[in-house]
């Protein structure tokens, strides 16, 4: 989806996020920043997980005054493509609230090698609610690239979806090898700030490094879904 927001409210954004000192301060060698919550780094303690999604709730409730909110305009738009189903945030069955979404920003070097995503193929995180759905898809919102001058390379999708038989070469880092005796085809998703898109995240898929002197910035989340679900999920 081209152009969901304009370049000028991306820039905004990340002007905000300067202001509240959020990125990268001098002398900070992290290739990576999260601004939100994430299950997949936090979900191995689920009270941890929440209290630090409550956290992220309050700080997205004032981060985006005054702009346009990146993670509502994300959420109205997977709404219009589901529009038989009620798209809201994930929570427990307590009503305990996951993560809305996740600003990824990546510095240089960061790569992610090819996998996949999910709570219970990957993850195997049975004790948490979303593990209820099916399938597994990602929505990313473009809000910088690592090089200004023009789109940037977000991720490689694979036309290959995960199975067991393919985890070993996942996991010996040799899938590419493997696509390559299976000629199994592959896609490059360039985007420009604004730009948004979503994908099947049992398909695998990478993430090259980030080349360029500003870092690369999404607005990411995790979206759950069964065809036999009135409810989409949506958490980061």
């Amino acid at each position: 989806m081209p152009q969901v927001c304009t370049p000028a409210d991306c820039q905004r954004l990340m002007e905000r996020f300067a202001q509240r000192g959020l990125l990268r301060a001098a002398g900070d060698e992290r290739t990576r920043i999260d601004i939100g919550t994430s299950l997949g780094n936090l979900g191995g303690d689920q009270e941890a997980f929440l209290a630090d999604a409550e956290e992220t709730h309050a700080l997205f409730a004032t981060l985006f005054a005054g702009l346009l909110d990146p993670v509502q305009l994300l959420y109205r738009h997977l709404q219009a493509l589901a529009s038989n189903k009620e798209v809201k945030t994930a929570r427990e069955r307590d009503g305990h609230l996951y993560g809305p979404a996740i600003f990824r920003i990546h510095y240089e070097t960061h790569a992610y090698s090819p996998h996949i995503d999910h709570v219970v193929l990957r993850e195997k995180r049975f004790n948490y609610e979303v593990a209820r759905f099916t399938h597994q898809f990602a929505g990313v919102l473009c809000v910088q690239n690592a090089d200004s001058a023009g789109p940037g390379v977000q991720a490689v999708l694979h036309r290959c979806l995960w199975t067991e038989e393919i985890q070993p070469y996942i996991a010996e880092g040799s899938f590419h090898e493997y696509a390559a005796a299976h000629g199994v085809a592959h896609c490059e998703v360039a985007l420009e700030p604004g730009d948004l898109y979503f994908f099947n995240t049992r398909c695998i898929h990478e993430v090259p490094a980030v080349q360029g002197d500003d870092p690369r910035v999404v607005l990411a989340v995790f979206i759950g879904y069964a065809e036999d679900d009135d409810e989409i999920y949506v958490w980061s």
